[in-house]
């Protein structure tokens, strides 16, 4: 357990946050009713293009310039607090929650989750430029239960040596020229996010994903209106009163020779095999939003050597799942998880040892693995709920083993 989930846990367990039980053994697991079967894997392809928007990047980046991670998070204004004194998961390790406003905020929904130990592994305790982060994706609505608007990233530090901050990005698609470059909102539900090397990868729901760089956040003017977005006259760039965006550099989109197209409801990284593994968020019936068809899910390998993929990349693994309404979906050394925000329950499978079901939170979103190379592995995740948005670590072999 590295430094700082030791001091979290104690802090912690001297608040009360930890409820009796939290940290006991595994939940009833139980036998689930039936397994995943394999598919075609060969049916599911990429195309990658990460120069999408180079011209109109370098032109921001000239106009603009940029801010490295650690002067993003130096000029951190948020507080993180702790977990909500009722919460209570088996395998709890420690957690926090946004500040009061991103609590409670109806307009606003975190989706995805991914962290610095995913872009860089457990080197240097996972520091990306010299912070240990989690990364939440989110959507913003044109008004409570309304339309997908806009979505952003939220960089929360998880470092006991820097203030419990985070920062807010809002992720934007560049427009415009060369000679007058701006950009636009990403309304998209962001409903996955990965962090691998330097390349951020989110979800889209009905295309793939989006690619950014987290060397980009660009630099914009706090002022202006909380409408306004992109160049405005006299060359100022506004934000809806952001002073930090992260443009999109490229684009990663799915193909399929299946009837059904994929559906990029959650992604999350895995480090072992170095893939990215997505999966499909879908009803048993009587679902006017979402397909009413079982799930899959499948396993997309990046370029050898690379944190990025091929021209052209074929999945390596595809799934038909059993379970209905996933939220989530994490892979680790050939095991699999997926959270059921509807059935609350965490379902664990691997080819040898088969399924098992485990009782999960409510309203639960993605989930996104964490190596510690000197404590137990956690499994992060998070919730979506209005005044109920815990983001929490568990361990894993509290669900799973191995």
């Amino acid at each position: 357990m590295n430094r700082h989930v030791r001091t979290t846990l104690r802090a912690a367990l001297a608040a009360g946050l930890l409820v009796a039980g939290a940290l006991a053994g595994a939940p009833g697991a139980s036998a689930a009713a039936a397994a995943p079967t394999v598919l075609n894997p060969s049916a599911y392809t990429l195309s990658a293009d990460y120069h999408q928007f180079d011209a109109l990047d370098a032109a921001l980046v000239s106009t603009l310039g940029t801010s490295a991670v650690h002067t993003v998070m130096d000029n951190a204004n948020h507080d993180r607090q702790g977990l909500a004194s009722g919460f209570s998961v088996a395998g709890l390790s420690t957690g926090f929650r946004f500040d009061d406003g991103d609590d409670t905020d109806c307009q606003s929904y975190p989706q995805g989750i991914t962290t610095s130990r995913d872009a860089i592994g457990t080197a240097n305790s996972g520091n990306y430029d010299g912070h240990q982060l989690v990364l939440v994706s989110w959507y913003t609505a044109d008004a409570c239960g309304g339309d997908q608007q806009r979505s952003r990233i939220t960089l929360v530090d998880w470092d006991a040596t820097y203030p419990n901050k985070y920062r807010k990005i809002l992720l934007v698609e560049p427009t415009g020229t060369t000679a007058a470059p701006s950009f636009k909102d990403i309304p998209i539900h962001a409903g996955g996010v990965s962090w691998y090397g330097d390349y951020l990868y989110v979800a889209d729901t009905g295309s793939g994903m989006r690619v950014f760089d987290m060397r980009k956040i660009l630099n914009t003017d706090t002022g202006g209106t909380a409408d306004q977005i992109g160049r405005q006259s006299g060359s100022v760039y506004y934000a809806h009163n952001y002073a930090y965006v992260l443009p999109q550099v490229g684009t990663v989109t799915a193909h399929t020779t299946d009837a059904d197209k994929l559906v990029w409801s959650s992604i999350s990284l895995d480090r072992v095999s170095k893939s990215i593994v997505m999966t499909e968020y879908t009803c048993p019936s009587d679902c006017p939003k979402y397909p009413v068809r079982p799930p899959r899910a499948v396993r997309f390998p990046f370029a050898s050597g690379a944190t990025t993929f091929a021209a052209t990349t074929t999945a390596s693994q595809a799934l038909r799942l059993p379970w209905y309404k996933l939220n989530g979906v994490a892979s680790h050394n050939g095991r699999w998880w997926f959270n059921s925000s509807g059935q609350k329950q965490l379902y664990y499978w691997t080819p040898t040892a088969g399924p098992s079901t485990f009782a999960w939170v409510g309203g639960g979103e993605s989930i996104s693995y964490w190596e510690d190379s000197t404590g137990p592995d956690l499994l992060w995740s998070l919730q979506e709920p209005t005044g109920s948005r815990n983001v929490f670590a568990v361990t894993q072999a509290t669900y799973g083993g191995g």
